[in-house]
């Protein structure tokens, strides 16, 4: 059976393990855990190939805990209680990869468990735990947060790890292209040398073929690459407006939900300030659901730098928030009687549209919201 690379040069000791200083370097707290032999159940989040697994394998060999591993791509229930049942009463960590793949009723079975302390859960996953991990197991594990690999920490993995030699210039290009991911790094190189005997720039180009975009559409990436979209937008910087655009659409992003942000954007932060951006906006989304990719790329670009061009103006947005706000705050307060319509002899006796005047601004919100003010006027 063929054992990878990276797995092949996986470290077995703390020692060994190049990065993530913050969690396992001198006093950090993971380190502190495993020299103090402290058991506690725990996530890991963080990119691919940042060392998740090689380091929940070490915390448990250090506590010399019984080791369970399973991926919650595959695992359920019965698996789970397998693990509990088998061997009562020994210390057990069970390494739950990709943990956000379990379902929230997945995760309630799990809960008693991880609460009475029958088995020490090393969650791992790619995704941002507030979003994916209920609250209840999310406040009985602690949280660590795994960076990404710097180029530098690839290349002395590379170096120090794979047993093959590149050139420097082969093995620059060959980390600026792996988003930080050791594995990706490892498993690049053993295939390029597995097929031409060496390794160099033309040969990983060669076996690249499509350069590998880390990009979950359904994961924290896709939120975080949002947000930098429209912040960008917001700010007016046309140069990251493009750059996250761009990763967006390499990452495979469905067109339309881009082009929905944009809508949207138009009237939250352009809104009055150029009316014609929501045209605009929804011309592009149009084209999207006319053309597809990869045309409908340059109907996004160009609506995305005009958008990121246009003045701002957010009074809008901030009246209708602050007014839902007062709504949800008082509920329906009593329209005022000039306000309503005398559809009725008795409600026209009652004194229903008495006083109303055609253009007359006073006195139409609600008494106790006499001199609110939801819109700012510019004089």
């Amino acid at each position: 059976m063929h054992k990878p690379l990276a797995e092949k040069v996986r470290p077995l000791s703390i020692e060994e393990v190049v990065g993530q200083d913050h969690l396992i370097g001198p006093n950090a707290p993971l380190r502190k855990a495993m020299q103090e032999g402290y058991a506690f159940s725990f996530l890991l989040w963080g990119p691919p190939g940042s060392g998740k697994t090689t380091i929940s394998r070490i915390y448990a060999s250090s506590l010399n805990y019984k080791f369970y591993e399973l991926s919650a791509v595959s695992a359920g229930k019965s698996d789970i209680q397998k693990i509990i049942k088998e061997g009562e009463g020994l210390k057990k960590i069970l390494f739950l990869d990709e943990i956000h793949r379990f379902n929230k009723a997945q995760q309630d079975f799990l809960l008693p468990f991880v609460e009475n302390g029958d088995v020490i859960l090393v969650g791992a996953t790619t995704e941002n735990p507030s979003f994916e991990i209920i609250p209840a197991l999310r406040s009985r594990c602690r949280l660590f947060t795994l960076l990404a690999l710097d180029e530098q920490k690839l290349e002395r993995i590379v170096r120090e790890r794979s047993g093959i030699n590149m050139d420097d210039e082969s093995l620059k290009w060959l980390v600026e292209r792996a988003n930080g991911d050791a594995r990706q790094v490892l498993g690049m190189v053993e295939y390029t040398y597995k097929l031409y005997g060496q390794i160099t720039i033309e040969s990983l180009k060669v076996s690249e073929q499509e350069g590998q975009f880390f990009y979950d559409k359904h994961g924290d990436e896709h939120h975080q690459t949002v947000s930098a979209f429209i912040k960008s937008m917001r700010a007016g910087n046309s140069d990251a407006v493009l750059y996250y655009l761009g990763r967006m659409i390499m990452g495979g992003e469905d067109p339309l939900f881009i082009a929905r942000r944009m809508v949207v954007f138009a009237s939250e932060d352009i809104g009055l300030a150029q009316p014609t951006a929501l045209v605009v906006a929804n011309e592009v989304f149009k084209a999207c659901e006319v053309i597809g990719l990869p045309e409908c790329r340059i109907n996004l670009a160009q609506g995305a730098v005009y958008l990121s061009n246009c003045r701002k103006d957010r009074r809008v947005y901030e009246g209708i928030e602050k007014a839902i706000s007062d709504v949800k705050k008082h509920g329906n307060l009593p329209i005022p009687l000039k306000l309503r319509n005398p559809s009725t002899k008795l409600m026209s006796e009652a004194g229903y549209g008495k006083g109303c005047e055609l253009y007359d601004s006073e006195g139409l919100l609600p008494d106790k919201l006499s001199g609110q003010s939801y819109f700012k006027k510019i004089k």
